[in-house]
């Protein structure tokens, strides 16, 4: 393994020069055991980085799925909200058309017809509480978030 000379400690012991050099030897043979074994952590660091990474990815994926079934739950929320609100409104202005056909009525026949005042929300429609604009939110604005950290 060695280019050196494996020599006898007699030998050593008379030769300054000897000795010098089985130092020499030894120190690199012990500064080579030692590179080894940094590559070999370095090597396991990487290997662990690169798990980490996987791991990593794979979480990002699921997060992403989630909150772009989020995001369809959503839509599909909203759109029912938009039909709800746009059968409030026709059925309001049914209600007003009914209502004034009553109206008229009591006036021509001279009859008392109750009709039941509306609430004010079905008067109004335009003012049922609702966002003024809808909050999306899919995959690409958690990607900003969390590159963002």
């Amino acid at each position: 393994m060695s280019s050196f000379p494996v020599r006898q400690a007699s030998s050593l012991e008379g030769d300054p020069q000897l000795m010098i050099d089985e130092r020499k030897r030894k120190r690199m043979l012990s500064n080579r055991e030692s590179a080894r074994r940094s590559r070999i952590r370095k090597q396991q660091h990487l290997d662990d980085l690169i798990n980490q990474e996987a791991q990593l990815k794979n979480q990002n994926g699921k997060i992403a799925m989630q909150i772009n079934l989020e995001t369809q739950k959503h839509t599909k929320v909203e759109a029912e909200n938009a039909i709800l609100r746009a059968q409030v409104s026709e059925l309001t202005a049914r209600l007003r058309s009914v209502n004034s056909v009553l109206h008229f009525f009591e006036g021509v026949s001279g009859m008392t017809i109750h009709t039941p005042k509306m609430a004010d929300p079905l008067l109004k429609p335009w003012q049922l509480p609702s966002a003024a604009q809808p909050i999306m939110a899919n995959a690409d604005i958690y990607q900003a978030c969390v590159s963002i950290d």
